[in-house]
């Protein structure tokens, strides 16, 4: 008998260019938090990006993080690339660490490589030639499983710069 863990049961998974492996995410919120991410990057004002609503994600370019008096009026142009978290790498939160909460404590086990990064912490890293077998095992315990690169690179912030309008 099998006991079932309160993780996520539909998962999205697909290759984060930037490290070179493969990245699970759930999917219950992946596509709520990459709608984050591009209204984030496609803000032209700062005024813009301060109103983006998140329920997912902190806002790095939130009143919290930036006062209009500091020299980020509402008015001023916005570029994501030049906002302090995103150029420092902690925002959005690298996508390979999700794989530590949604896959099973066994097939991470089995199948990844817990990597320990100098400024973000640990991630996975899952090789993509284990993708075949990985992903066969998560559906023969009941996981819907869907491959999308660019909801994964999306969420990893990778080329932010090219979402901005």
């Amino acid at each position: 008998m099998t006991t079932h863990h309160p993780i996520a049961q539909r998962l999205v998974y697909g290759h984060a260019t930037n490290h070179d492996c493969l990245a699970f995410a759930d999917a219950d919120t992946a596509t709520e938090e990459a709608a984050e991410i591009r209204a984030l990057a496609s803000a032209q004002t700062w005024g813009q990006a301060r109103q983006v609503q998140m329920t997912h994600l902190s806002n790095p370019a939130g009143p919290d993080c930036y006062e209009p008096e500091d020299g980020y009026g509402d008015d001023k142009p916005f570029d994501i690339t030049e906002v302090g978290a995103v150029v420092d790498g902690y925002w959005p939160q690298m996508v390979t660490t999700r794989a530590l909460d949604v896959l099973p404590q066994d097939l991470q086990d089995r199948y990844g490589k817990l990597v320990l990064t100098v400024h973000n912490g640990e991630y996975l890293e899952v090789p993509l030639d284990c993708e075949t077998e990985l992903v066969a095992e998560l559906r023969e315990r009941g996981y819907e499983v869907t491959r999308d690169d660019e909801l994964i690179n999306l969420l990893d912030g990778f080329d932010l710069g090219s979402l901005a309008g």
